[in-house]
């Protein structure tokens, strides 16, 4: 078969899907409810089924107040069991899979399960419904006439009592379609090493000469890839490597502070950006227009959402909401059930609706990642938004950052410090401090209360990282690529104390 007809077919196949993406849009909530019921009725006999008598949950309500909201540490102990070769625990077909995921706020992995209709039905199916989101919207598009750089976390799988964990992307590599992998580039094997920076000299051998047409993978990681190719081919864009490169989809962090050094590697108007929002626990939300800078929130893909508004989180009165009840606007955490078996599972992260017609959003941050010490509520949407706009007025550009709390002692008072790492610094750091904080202010009423006249805190500490910091830190803690993230915000100053010791 001829690349141009396979290009055309593939194409054809992959809108063929819009049909159904077009029925959830019209029928939100009708599919958020079937997803429910199916999921209720598929796992009635398992354990967590006949605990909480799935078989006579006939509504939403009634779903509610039966079954708990709970954390990974709540559930841990059914996963221990699963993992160790017990099954119909939570989920009645076999879960033999486990993506390994640190996390950024807690140490301890978590072993987040992975059935085999979460591959097919949520993960793959997401996969597909990137490309035809894209494809639907760029009629033109070449994209199977190459092929998709992808870079993922990719590490070994282990096995342990018969089951197997490791990162999502190696499960996913591990099971991927015949389709996915001809497509792709590096190979498998390459995809799967293990050793980080032996790993990107291998992807750049195999793929530099290779017709690319598309990235992807999580910005951070992926501009250091390629900032590499750069140095190894002598070029002075991308597009004199791959000349075809049409998009890149990526996900995982912000793209915000990385946006403008992107467009200085691929300097092509007519290049697509197309986010992604995804984690060991399932697939979310896709961009579905070109140029948005939000997302469509997928509801077919046998996840059920709740939300619980972030002002009432944690609090003995939250009370989660269903899809049909969000407003435009608030913040919410994401509470998600799914065929996986994790029932109303609090996942970590927040989310804002941008739209209900159809259900956008865009993701804000972490629960746990954010600074409240002093009542501030600063999240990380307001550190990138921030950044993003001094950056553009001084012309520095970060590579990496984080910020935690220097608390009150005595009668000082307290402030925000951060760590910036920067491709390129500001000419005059108290500047950029300054603007720093008066962008902060504009964008969160909280923290300029807390800033007026000095009365809680003080004005903001900045220091300047040396170069490769933030990625020295994550190699001396086993975390280089794929998934892992620098933690942005904290709360405590664990992070801030071991990057300023290294920072000498």
């Amino acid at each position: 078969m001829s690349i141009p007809l396979f290009n055309s077919i593939a194409s054809w196949l992959l809108k063929k899907r819009y049909h159904q993406i077009e029925l959830f849009l019209k029928y939100p909530e009708e599919v958020q409810e079937e997803v429910l019921r199916q999921l209720l009725e598929i796992a009635e006999d398992t354990e967590v089924g006949k605990r909480y008598e799935f078989e006579s949950i006939g509504n939403y309500q009634t779903f509610q107040e039966r079954v708990p909201i709970q954390s990974y540490e709540e559930i841990e102990p059914i996963i221990e069991r699963t993992r160790r070769g017990e099954q119909n625990i939570f989920w009645p077909t076999s879960i033999k899979w486990f993506a390994k995921s640190s996390g950024t706020t807690n140490a301890k992995s978590k072993f987040i399960p992975v059935s085999a209709e979460a591959l097919e039905d949520c993960h793959y199916k997401s996969g597909k419904d990137l490309l035809c989101l894209y494809l639907n919207n760029n009629e033109n598009s070449q994209l199977f006439t190459g092929k998709s750089l992808r870079l993922g976390g990719s590490k070994e799988l282990y096995e342990d009592n018969g089951s197997l964990f490791g990162d999502l992307s190696a499960i996913l590599i591990d099971n991927m379609p015949l389709w996915a992998e001809f497509s792709s580039t590096p190979s498998n094997k390459v995809s799967l090493m293990s050793e980080w920076e032996h790993k990107l000299k291998a992807i750049i051998h195999e793929s530099k000469q290779e017709n690319v047409t598309s990235l992807a993978g999580v910005p951070s990681w992926m501009l250091v890839l390629l900032n590499d190719v750069i140095q190894e081919t002598g070029k002075d864009h991308l597009f004199q490597v791959w000349e075809n490169l049409e998009v890149y989809f990526h996900g995982g962090v912000s793209f915000n502070p990385y946006k403008e050094q992107y467009k200085k590697l691929l300097p092509r108007k007519s290049f697509q950006y197309y986010e992604i929002y995804n984690a060991s626990e399932g697939f979310f939300a896709i961009q579905d227009r070109n140029g948005a800078n939000d997302l469509l929130l997928m509801l077919d893909y046998g996840i059920f959402y709740e939300f619980i508004p972030m002002d009432e989180y944690g609090t003995e009165g939250q009370q989660a909401i269903p899809l049909w009840e969000v407003k435009i606007g608030k913040n919410y955490a994401i509470i998600i059930t799914t065929n996986s078996g994790l029932w109303r599972y609090k996942i970590g992260d927040t989310i804002r609706f941008t739209s209900t017609n159809p259900y956008r959003i865009k993701v804000t941050g972490r629960t746990k990642h954010h600074i409240n010490v002093f009542g501030e509520e600063l999240i990380i949407e307001n550190a990138e938004e921030a950044l993003k706009s001094i950056c553009k007025k001084t012309g520095a550009e970060i590579k990496d950052y984080t910020a935690g709390p220097i608390f009150m002692v005595g009668k000082e008072k307290g402030a925000h410090e951060w760590i910036i790492e920067f491709r390129r610094p500001p000419e005059d750091l108290d500047y950029f401090t300054e603007l720093l904080d008066n962008a902060l202010k504009s964008l969160n009423s909280d923290y300029e209360a807390k800033r007026y006249n000095n009365i809680t805190l003080n004005l903001p500490s900045v220091h300047v990282a040396r170069e490769n910091l933030f990625y020295d830190w994550l190699k001396s803690n086993d975390k280089l690529g794929g998934q892992h993230k620098i933690p942005r915000l904290s709360n405590r100053r664990d992070y801030i104390e071991e990057l300023l010791k290294m920072n000498g």
